[in-house]
Parts: structure tokens; sequence; C-alpha cells
């Protein structure tokens, strides 16, 4: 990760592998903090990592027909990743 203090949407989903539209949809969730800086939303290098290093089973809420949602079946361990 570079020594960025601040990352724009774009850059988070970049860091995160994440898409924007999931970077917005955790900001609404307020599962990732951010900053304003007039228009701009602009999000702490200190909260892409610690989101990072969590484990998050739910990202997106199920549907309103209730059949289907986005939920990790089983965590995965840091000892399977390293």
């Amino acid at each position: 990760m570079s020594e960025r203090l601040l990352y724009s949407r774009k850059q988070a989903a970049e860091e995160l592998s994440l898409s924007v539209s999931t970077i917005d949809q955790l900001i609404l969730s307020k599962q990732l903090a951010y900053k304003r800086q007039g228009r701009r939303v602009l999000i702490p290098r200190t909260e892409i990592e610690r989101f990072a290093r969590a484990d998050h089973f739910t990202i997106w809420p199920p549907k309103r027909n209730g059949k289907t949602t986005r939920v990790a079946r089983t965590p995965i361990a840091a000892s399977e990743v390293a």
C-alpha cells in the first residue's frame, strides 16, 4: 500500500479489490468511515487497513423479496491466506 493518507472512493476500491458501488454501500452502512473535503469523499488509509484486517460476512443488505443476499458462507482464517 502506498503512503497516501487519504484515498478517493475509486482508489480505495482498487486497494481493497472491491467495486466503487461496494465502497459506497460500506460508507452508507457505516462499515467504512470517511471524511469530506468539499464535495469529495475521502477514506483514510487507517480505515482501509482496518477494514482489510476484519472479517465481514454481510456487505450488501438482503433484497426485498428476501431470496438473495451477498453473505460469506464460511470465514477464512488468516493462517489459510498467508
